[in-house]
C-alpha cells in the first residue's frame, strides 16, 4: 500500500463526512424546531395565565368595591305630600330592618296612595342628614 492510498482512504472520509452531516442535521432540528417550540409553548400558556390572572384580579377588585361596606341596620320611609313637604299617614308602617321589605311596603303604599310620593332613607354613620336610596 502506498502512501497515497493511506492518505485518502476514502472509507475515513465517507464515515467523517456522514458523522458531520448527521451532527449538523440534529443540530439544526434541535435550535430550529425543538428549542424554539417549547419556548413558544411555554410563553403562549404563560400569556394565557397572565391575562386570566389579571382578569380575575379584576373582578375581585370591582366586587369589593362595588359592594357596600357598611350596610344600614334599619331603613325608613317618608311620606311626601303632593307640595313636596313631608306628611304623614296614620296606620302605614315607616320602620324596616331590610331594604328589600322598605321597598316592598313603599310599592304598596303608592299603589294605595297615588297623591303621595315616598322616599326610602337610612341614617349614615358619616353624615347628620339622612341617605336617601329610593323615591317614588
Amino acid at each position: 500500500m502506498n502512501f497515497f492510498q493511506k492518505v485518502f482512504d476514502w472509507k475515513t472520509y465517507i464515515s467523517t463526512v456522514i458523522v458531520i452531516v448527521t451532527f449538523s442535521n440534529f443540530m439544526a432540528v434541535l435550535f430550529g424546531h425543538t428549542i424554539p417550540g417549547i419556548f413558544l409553548t411555554f410563553f403562549k400558556m404563560a400569556g394565557e395565565y397572565v391575562i386570566l390572572g389579571s382578569v380575575f384580579v379584576f373582578a375581585l377588585i370591582w366586587f369589593l368595591k362595588a359592594r357596600p361596606h357598611n350596610r344600614p341596620k334599619q331603613y325608613s320611609v317618608i311620606v311626601f305630600d303632593v307640595f313636596g313637604k313631608k306628611s304623614q299617614i296614620d296606620g302605614i308602617r315607616t320602620k324596616f330592618k331590610t331594604h328589600d321589605v322598605a321597598w316592598s311596603f313603599m310599592k304598596q303604599y303608592k299603589k294605595e296612595y297615588p297623591l303621595n310620593n315616598f322616599a326610602m332613607v337610612s341614617d349614615h354613620f358619616e353624615s347628620d342628614k339622612p341617605t336617601i336610596f329610593k323615591y317614588i
